[in-house]
């Protein structure tokens, strides 16, 4: 009788080199063994040929809760298993409750746990009316990471907080080593562009860039960044659109501060002049697509290795929401999860990047970034056997006809992928087989960081 219970032979793609011929074998939900050529007995054992074997993705930015009796985990854990992603890290600001105390992290366990399909983790906030004064409680109740907003999206679900506040919340999350991850948008010069977008008359799918010009991405990214610096807490920008960004957050890492930036994979394949002007509402995000030459800029700062993550920012709006006319009524936002590694993988590959970054990226950083990487993040004796299988099948995405979202659009409908997902695996045991998802609700379990875990920087 073999020692392993599942062996899966293929390409093995690491995040330092790719394994021709390479098989990972799992034991009791766990990575037992990584090796090259001839691969050992098992219980359950696939020959899979030329099919990639990476590790299971981390979504570092999730919104599963945004819109009220829309999503919910029951589906944004299917997308996520459907797309090879086996942990979502999800975000506190959730329609009717926000994230802020130890309490609320417990209630939002407890209601997520039953419906997961894969594990989550959970990012915590603030109420600014108590300012800091939880941030303690939360760490002990496991969230992975801290979020706030330069730029007030709502008072109560999605506030803004000052420049004073912000510090005094970094001064309060430093001594514990976890990250400070911040939307990067000044909330003034902001307010004052949407009011020039107005006053011009312009509301087409124009409207939307016009009022989020790229200095006032780039003033917030600074001063995220000069707050880190002035308080040694781990300063994250959660999503950056703009090549400058990601030089900004290089200048800090090389000056000695822990200066970390995310890329979500609609500003790697969505471009303004098309795709924007074509889709309207369907692809107004925060901040916004910019021109194709910035979308090129990101790829080669991925290939540089100047983006720590790459995420979604995934949420399911309601096509109602999503269909105005009048591109700024309409809400920010766009679902991804079924499909970010098979776009990351498309655009990588178009681009001659190295697919060893698709693991870094959407695997071992992310669970760097969260301190979740005792037991998340690689293909690696003694991690959770977390698995994606894609294979060399082209195929059109139609978010309508995939079963595995709560809604049937999607900005990437259309998009034809080169690499399928053909396998997701959790923890060892089947979550996806390549048409349905069979991971039923509750098979997903909460996941944070160790106590006490020592600061690591992700790769860069």
């Amino acid at each position: 009788m073999s020692d392993f219970d599942l062996v899966l032979k293929g390409t093995v793609v690491l995040p330092h080199r790719i394994v021709e011929g390479g098989h990972v074998a799992v034991r009791d939900g766990k990575v037992a063994h990584v090796g090259q050529r001839a691969a050992p007995s098992a219980r359950e054992r696939h020959e899979l040929g030329k099919a990639l074997i990476l590790p299971g993705a981390i979504d570092a930015q999730v919104h599963s809760l945004s819109q009220k009796n829309q999503e919910d985990f029951i589906w944004s854990t299917r997308s996520a298993a459907a797309g090879g992603v086996t942990t979502i890290v999800d975000m506190p600001y959730d329609e009717g409750n926000l994230v802020s105390s130890a309490e609320a992290v417990r209630r939002k366990v407890a209601h997520a746990g039953p419906q997961a399909r894969v594990d989550f983790a959970l990012y915590g906030t603030i109420d600014p009316a108590e300012g800091p004064s939880r941030i303690g409680e939360m760490v002990e109740a496991g969230v992975a990471a801290f979020k706030f907003s330069t730029f007030g999206t709502d008072p109560k679900r999605f506030p803004r907080i000052p420049a004073a506040l912000l510090e005094e919340c970094f001064r309060a999350i430093a001594p514990t080593g976890l990250a400070a991850g911040v939307h990067n948008e000044d909330d003034e010069a902001v307010r004052a562009a949407i009011d020039k977008v107005k006053a011009a008359g312009i509301s087409d799918y124009r409207a939307h860039g016009l009022s989020r010009p790229p200095l006032t991405e780039l003033l917030a990214t600074i001063q995220i960044y000069e707050t880190g610096a002035a308080t040694g807490c781990p300063a994250h920008v959660v999503h950056c659109s703009l090549g400058r960004g990601y030089e900004i957050a290089a200048a800090y890492r090389a000056q000695g501060h822990a200066a970390t930036i995310e890329c979500c994979i609609h500003y790697l394949t969505l471009d303004e002049e098309n795709d924007v002007r074509r889709l309207g509402g369907k692809a107004k995000i925060n901040p916004p697509i910019r021109p194709r030459a910035e979308v090129e800029k990101l790829w080669r700062h991925v290939a540089g290795g100047n983006v720590t993550l790459v995420s979604t920012d995934h949420v399911s709006w309601s096509e109602d929401r999503k269909t105005n006319p009048d591109m700024l009524a309409n809400a920010s936002g766009v679902p991804g999860l079924e499909v970010m590694v098979p776009l990351f993988v498309k655009g990588a590959l178009e681009r001659s990047i190295p697919l060893t970054r698709a693991a870094e990226l959407m695997a071992l950083n992310p669970a760097r970034h969260f301190r979740l990487d005792h037991c998340k993040g690689a293909l690696e004796a003694g991690k959770d056997a977390d698995i994606i299988v894609m294979t060399p099948e082209s195929y059109v995405y139609d978010a309508a006809t995939s079963g595995n979202n709560v809604v049937g659009w999607s900005p990437y409908n259309g998009i034809r992928l080169p690499w399928r997902v053909t396998a997701t695996y959790l923890r060892g045991r089947l979550a996806f087989d390549g048409r349905r998802v069979v991971a039923e609700p509750g098979t997903g379990a909460f996941v944070r960081p160790l106590p006490s875990l020592p600061i690591r920087e992700p790769r860069q």
